[in-house]
Formats: C-alpha cells, sequence, structure tokens
C-alpha cells in the first residue's frame, strides 16, 4: 500500500496544494514508488479519481487510492494493482472526512544516473504527466 511521506501533512493547512511522495506498489502501473503527486486538499472527490486519504485503521498513515464507489459508510478505495492487496477488500469503505484531496499531478524525479543529453530529454518528456480520472473504477468494482 502506498505510504506517504508525512511533508502533506504539514502543508495542508497553509495552501490549497501540496506534494507528496508515493512508496508501495499498489498504485501500478498509474503510480510507482518514488513518484511524486500535487494533491489539491479539499477537491471534490468523483468516482474514478485517484486520491489521498488516511488509512481508516492507522490515521497517521496516508495512502493513495482509486475512489471506485461513495456509498454510505464513505468511499470505496480500489488500488490499481489487483496484486498488492490493501484497499477497500481488505477493509471496507473509508469515511469521507479521511479523504484529504484529489491528486493532479505525478511527476517522476531525475535518477541520479541520468546524465546523457539522451537520458535527460528522455526524463523531460515523461517525468510529469497528468493523474486522470479513470471512470471505468466502477466497472472494475462490478467485476471484483
Amino acid at each position: 500500500m502506498p505510504e506517504l511521506s508525512q511533508e502533506i501533512e504539514r502543508t495542508r493547512t497553509l495552501l490549497p496544494f501540496g506534494v507528496a511522495e508515493v512508496t508501495g506498489p499498489s498504485m501500478v502501473p498509474t503510480l510507482h514508488h518514488g513518484d511524486r503527486l500535487l494533491v489539491q486538499y479539499g477537491a471534490r472527490v468523483r468516482p474514478g479519481d485517484v486520491i489521498v486519504l488516511r488509512h481508516p485503521f492507522q490515521q497517521d498513515l496516508l495512502v493513495v487510492k482509486r475512489a471506485a464507489q461513495l456509498r454510505e459508510g464513505g468511499w470505496w478505495v480500489l488500488g490499481d494493482n489487483p496484486y498488492a492487496g490493501g484497499d477497500s477488500t481488505d477493509y471496507g469503505a473509508v469515511p469521507e472526512e479521511f479523504v484529504l484531496g484529489r491528486v493532479r499531478l505525478r511527476y517522476r524525479p531525475l535518477k541520479a544516473g541520468q546524465r546523457s543529453p539522451f537520458a535527460l530529454a528522455r526524463w523531460a518528456l515523461s517525468a510529469a504527466r497528468p493523474v486522470l480520472s479513470d471512470r471505468s473504477a466502477s466497472r472494475r468494482f462490478r467485476a471484483r
């Protein structure tokens, strides 16, 4: 399950946007270990959005998941990697007050060994991407 840097908590009260770092494989192929995320706090969440939330059993742990469906008990969230686990199939719906924000952009930091002009150009073309909503999330939810 992706754990996020606690830096997100310190800046949340000051700005509507913050940066978080992903650790773990549960959102592969959308997000990878080491990706940085631009998070919009308090943004309206719709099914298919990638969101940052507090883990329901360990509130000091921040996770990133895809909002699949809004239920009576809160958001049903799923990881994009069905083999990683650590989503609502394990802990049920997440209360809405645990949702901190919506992920707008991901970028991959430059690796230490990327010094050649070709490597730098390749990185520059692929480093930043918007994190788009996947409206098929509800279809994936029904398939489970």
